[in-house]
């Protein structure tokens, strides 16, 4: 009796000269002739896809098969059973790469930070032919998803905690940590070689086999100038913005004198859930932009930080703040603040002048484990450091193709260490690549 469970669902995927493949919804693997024997009535099995011919499959027309004239007194033959149509979109095999949140626990879906895609194969490889990063400083876990009614250009490049890939596509996943494949999360102290020049230390770019980036306002190493305004606004209150708010570039200016006193009002506020784009702020912003939740903030600039530029809020765990494009100059003191728990991603960005691109508070009297993600960032002399978390609160950092421009001596700390407090002044404790800082020296490019 079919009962409609996994076990007896079937997918279809490309084979080769037109033939196609049945793979099991349940364990991923391929239908095929046992011992690939041409005798009738030869049983089939379930095996790892290896693309061979006894686990490829014609389908024909039942007008094309010839039988036997029934008998008069025989009774009908039955209907064969339709087999469906080869799926629109192959199968894939997808490889992420991610930080442990728990480094004294294995590799897992519940201890899976942030996942990087480094790898995309067709079909339901058993083998995925991906490159990893020599070393990894920080320890990691590698999940392999295979999936079908997912097409390659939809493929997410970043999977944040909480979140997943669409509904229905995944077949199967499985995590391995990194010394299945050989590999260490040991690096060292980050420093480079005597020999290496700044010139030589260039980004891990992804595997061939991987989608691009999702595009952006520039593109990766790339950044877009700086914009004109179109139009200008003196702003006498905070706006609340809900849903989707596009400025058309125009500069927003005048809340507040523009200096660096706490307490400042934002210029503007999200909701859970709203995104801004296509913004200018100019002098006077106050505290920038506050997100009471997940959010997006896209292609918005800061001319002149006056407080911070933006700070991130929220009481959920699963809440993320997107900043995708822009740049800020003449931030003082932090860019980026994060107050609340969830993740921050920081992408295709530019700032020069800056004291800290991306803090996540040291002092706040409630405090959370928080995570950020910096890919492809620009940041241009001067400035003290790029990122700065509370080791101690269960924080972690990822950082992928950074630039750090006009720095010749390596003044800038790409990531610092604190010990985090609920009063008083934290303390900071480390810099440089760790179980919590995790980036490798060919993350960094300095021009």
């Amino acid at each position: 009796m079919r009962s409609g469970a996994p076990t007896e669902q079937f997918s279809i995927a490309p084979g080769s000269s037109g033939r196609i493949k049945l793979i099991s919804r349940a364990s991923g693997m391929a239908l095929g002739v046992v011992g690939a024997s041409k005798v009738d009535g030869t049983r089939l099995d379930q095996a790892p896809d290896t693309n061979a011919t006894h686990q490829q499959w014609t389908l024909v027309s039942r007008d094309a098969v010839t039988t036997p004239a029934a008998e008069p007194s025989a009774a009908p033959a039955p209907e064969p059973v339709p087999v469906p149509a080869p799926d629109a979109v192959p199968a894939l095999t997808l490889t992420y790469l991610y930080p442990l949140v728990d480094p004294t626990a294995g590799p897992g879906a519940a201890n899976a930070g942030p996942r990087q895609l480094i790898g995309v194969d067709p079909g339901h490889s058993t083998t995925p032919g991906v490159v990893l990063p020599s070393t990894v400083c920080v320890p990691s876990g590698v999940e392999i998803v295979r999936t079908a009614g997912l097409a390659e250009a939809d493929v997410p490049t970043w999977i944040l905690p909480g979140s997943s890939l669409p509904a229905g596509v995944t077949v199967a996943s499985e995590h391995h940590p990194l010394e299945h494949y050989g590999l260490s999360s040991d690096c060292g102290d980050g420093t480079l070689p005597e020999d290496t020049t700044p010139d030589e230390v260039t980004p891990i770019e992804p595997p061939v086999s991987a989608p691009a980036p999702a595009p952006a306002t520039s593109g990766p190493g790339t950044w877009a100038p700086w914009p004109t305004a179109t139009a200008s606004r003196k702003v006498s209150a905070t706006i609340e913005v809900t849903g989707t708010f596009d400025g058309n570039l125009t500069e927003y200016y005048g809340l507040s004198s523009g200096d660096q006193t706490e307490g400042q009002p934002p210029m503007f506020e999200l909701a859970d859930g709203a995104r801004i784009k296509n913004v200018i702020l100019g002098v006077g912003a106050g505290d920038g932009i506050h997100c009471r939740g997940t959010c997006t903030v896209e292609n918005v600039w800061w001319l002149d930080v006056g407080e911070d530029a933006a700070t991130f809020k929220g009481t959920s765990a699963t809440q993320t703040m997107t900043v995708v494009g822009g740049g800020a100059r003449k931030a003082s003191d932090k860019v980026f603040q994060h107050n609340g728990p969830g993740t921050f991603m920081i992408r295709d960005f530019q700032v020069e002048g800056f004291g800290k691109l991306y803090r996540s508070c040291g002092n706040c009297s409630k405090q959370y484990a928080r995570t950020v993600v910096v890919d492809d960032v620009r940041v241009q002399a001067p400035g003290k450091s790029v990122v700065g978390i509370n080791s101690n609160l269960g924080d972690r950092a990822t950082l992928t193709r950074l630039t750090v421009v006009g720095d010749p001596y390596r003044k800038i700390s790409v990531c610092d260490e604190y010990r985090g407090v609920t009063s008083g002044e934290p303390t900071k404790v480390a810099s440089g690549p760790s179980t919590a800082c995790g980036y490798t020296a060919s993350d960094v490019t300095y021009r």
